[in-house]
């Protein structure tokens, strides 16, 4: 009822703010900003409402335009919903509980969960480990309900959906929208099975959106997802637009599309076509279909640090919100898997600390999601975060591939490659060239610049650490 009440609440402020801003958008954002100070100013930075304030004060400022984009580009219904499940859901509700939770169960508790809900996809991707599944493999509706209910009891209020192609099952994912309002909900997608009514389902339940699968121009696009997919998303993106949805990309980028993926032209083609977020990943060699030739080289690695930067400054940057889960890794303290930050569920019903680490000691058929977070695999992870304090080094496989194996090697974890088993050996042996490369690029880079304080506190750093004795750190 208090849960109801505060719903109600929040959604008739948010109606009286929105239509105040669309009074005079930057005059009236400024002075909510200078009230939000007055109320959270001792939990956020102060620098963060400087921030705020310097780009509302300069129309040129493109964190301006973004928020001027946003406000005019998305239904409004559909913004307010969205909000509400992820201001209030994840992050009033949801963050709570999640520090809550994980000093009560002194073990990582999730921000954030990655599900499989079908292995089916009608693609095959080079590269791509999904296409090894085949066809053969769902989780049913009450099953995936189940996870997320005994997500949202331990504070996770934020669910994306992979595959396969989830969206063969968007009638299921629809509903778990519907019926979890205070959940915000995300599909990576290659956007073949978007069509009008999808779009105005998207806007009827408000708390979806998704990440399009894209590779810079239709060239370096086709060479890895086939001929005519570049054409397919270009409908979808439009047919998205002129319905007034939100929705993002999702870009892997590999040694073959880096500049391509990073080019202007590629950009402004996406802002162009109304996309507000942009969810860049490292190409993993993960299957045993990868083409280790793919990951990214070293030099390439450090174009995407310094262009992320670029993208984000006010004034050298663009419209856009963009995140690079490898290179962000100074952001929020590393490696956020293993349940840290998020884990992943796949379509046979493994939970798995990483979408690319196919290893895992637990199922949500035969374990609670907590039991699998306090099982040997995710507890490792939870001894020996970070697994290297340079964060631009984050990954206990990609860039420490010494600390997967001896992981796994420990706990006994299993491999869930769904078609063809493959070793933790044999998936290490594949980043070894390339964390021997990039260590002494990373560590000049990391001596080389300021990096931002994420304030997170690891297991090694707490008292209980300095009394216990745990037989799983990797030395």
């Amino acid at each position: 009822m208090i849960e109801k009440l505060q719903w109600a609440s929040a959604s008739f402020a948010l109606d009286k703010i929105l239509k105040y801003i669309d009074k005079n958008p930057r005059k009236n954002l400024l002075k909510l900003v200078n009230k939000s100070e007055k109320v959270a100013g001792k939990i956020f930075p102060k620098k963060t409402f400087v921030s705020f304030r310097a780009a509302l004060n300069d129309e040129s400022n493109v964190w301006f335009k973004y928020a001027t984009n946003f406000l005019n580009d998305i239904d409004r219904d559909n913004l307010k919903k969205m909000f509400l499940s992820f201001a209030l859901g994840a992050g009033y509700h949801g963050t709570k509980a999640v520090r809550e939770n994980r000093e009560k169960y002194n073990c990582n508790i999730p921000w954030l969960m990655l599900i499989d809900p079908t292995s089916a996809c009608n693609m095959k991707c080079k590269g791509c480990w999904s296409a090894e599944y085949g066809h053969k493999l769902n989780l049913t509706y009450d099953e995936i309900n189940n996870v997320v209910n005994q997500g949202v009891e331990l504070g996770t209020h934020v669910y994306m959906f992979t595959g396969g192609e989830p969206l063969i099952r968007k009638d299921d994912i629809l509903r778990l929208c519907r019926e979890h309002r205070d959940c915000t909900f995300l599909a990576y997608t290659n956007a073949t099975l978007v069509d009008q009514k999808f779009c105005e389902d998207m806007k009827s339940v408000g708390n979806l959106t998704l990440a399009i699968s894209i590779e810079g121009s239709e060239e370096s696009n086709d060479f890895r997802r086939g001929e005519g997919a570049y054409q397919r998303t270009m409908k979808a993106l439009e047919l998205l637009q002129k319905n007034k949805c939100l929705y993002g990309i999702s870009v892997c980028y590999t040694s073959k599309n880096v500049d391509a993926v990073t080019s202007d032209g590629f950009i402004d083609l996406m802002l162009d076509k109304g996309v507000k977020f942009a969810l860049y990943f490292n190409y993993m060699p993960v299957g045993t279909g990868a083409v280790e030739e793919l990951i990214p080289t070293p030099e390439q690695r450090t174009h995407m640090y310094f262009w992320l930067k670029k993208m984000r400054n006010g004034q050298t940057g663009k419209p856009l919100f963009v995140m690079d889960f490898q290179d962000d890794g100074e952001y929020v303290g590393g490696c956020i898997a293993g349940g840290r930050n998020y884990f992943h569920v796949n379509s046979a019903g493994d939970i798995e600390p990483c979408v690319f680490i196919h290893f895992s000691d637990s199922n949500i058929r035969t374990h609670t999601i907590l039991e699998a977070l306090q099982n040997p695999l995710f507890m490792s992870y939870y001894h020996n975060q970070p697994f290297n304090d340079n964060h631009l080094r984050p990954c206990p496989m990609l860039e420490n591939p010494e600390y997967l194996r001896r992981m796994i090697a420990k706990t006994g974890a299993k491999s869930t490659d769904l078609e063809n088993q493959e070793g933790v050996e044999a998936l290490c042996a594949k980043c070894e060239k390339f964390a021997a490369a990039w260590k002494p690029q990373a560590e000049k880079l990391w001596a080389e610049n300021k990096h931002p304080n994420p304030k997170t506190q690891f297991y090694r750093d707490t008292e209980r650490a300095m009394k216990e004795k745990i037989d799983d750190l990797v030395k």
